[in-house]
């Protein structure tokens, strides 16, 4: 099953590798399986201290799968069965204390649109394309794009592409947040799993309460947002990572972080 989805461990990074370029990576449920098969394991494995999420072929991922539903008996039934098992992995990846970086190329639509909103880091091939795509089939988002989105690159910016459709290129989608930066064509896999690398050598716990801290930040007042900042970061103080990083500092010499 999990050969329509690639992955390894390599110096500490997760590198999970959507790998049905035939189809442009387009999510079926097969895909959505393999997926949570591969994630899953490694949302329980210590060794994992980054995330890169990536797509072999042409696109990093065209959307759903839509030639499954056309003849399926029940499209409803279908269809939330496909979005859960999507959800499955996403809500791993957000809950995982690693960061999650993603490497796209061509077009990133629907359900790899949604995906790219989930990212951590983004990394955009020069030639990338982005494009909400479900109102076109008459259909709501999934994928957390409704709550990624207007987090990553505002609400009006969100309501102007989930209305109208709009299709934009990689420097758009670098100038309104939705991706980090964009880098050439040719560069984007090297160049990906070297900040996904760079990533897993530091304070992965502190990271984890960082990605938890951020994503309780519209739920939050300002006050109660201040108490989680000041438990955080005494309880970062005194784990090992906390603790050394400040004593390297001291002696000048730069930390070795063991992620907890």
């Amino acid at each position: 099953m999990t050969d329509i989805v690639l992955g390894r461990i390599e110096d500490g990074v997760a590198v999970v590798t959507l790998n049905r370029p035939e189809a442009s990576n387009a999510m079926s449920m097969e895909l959505a399986d393999a997926l949570y098969a591969v994630i899953e394991p490694y949302s329980r494995d210590n060794a994992v201290r980054a995330w890169l999420i990536n797509s072999n072929g042409k696109n990093f991922c065209a959307g759903g799968d839509i030639s499954i539903f056309g003849d399926a008996k029940d499209p409803g039934a279908m269809i939330r069965a496909l979005a859960t098992r999507l959800h499955d992995s996403l809500k791993l990846l957000q809950a995982h204390r690693a960061p999650v970086v993603m490497a796209i190329q061509g077009a990133a639509a629907g359900a790899g649109f949604s995906l790219v909103s989930s990212a951590d880091i983004a990394i955009a091939g020069q030639s990338s394309s982005y494009l909400w795509a479900y109102a076109a089939l008459g259909l709501t988002c999934d994928g957390g794009s409704t709550w990624n989105l207007p987090r990553v690159i505002g609400m009006r910016k969100a309501q102007e592409l989930a209305f109208t459709g709009k299709r934009i290129l990689a420097d758009e989608a670098a100038a309104i947040g939705l991706v980090t930066r964009v880098v050439e064509d040719a560069a984007l896999q090297d160049e990906a799993l070297a900040v996904a690398k760079q990533i897993a050598q530091g304070p992965t716990t502190s990271y984890g309460e960082v990605k938890k801290l951020l994503a309780a930040t519209y739920a939050n007042d300002f006050a109660t947002q201040l108490d989680a900042e000041a438990n955080s970061i005494a309880a970062a103080l005194v784990r090992p990572d906390g603790a050394n990083a400040v004593r390297a500092f001291l002696e000048k010499r730069k930390p070795v972080f063991t992620g907890e």
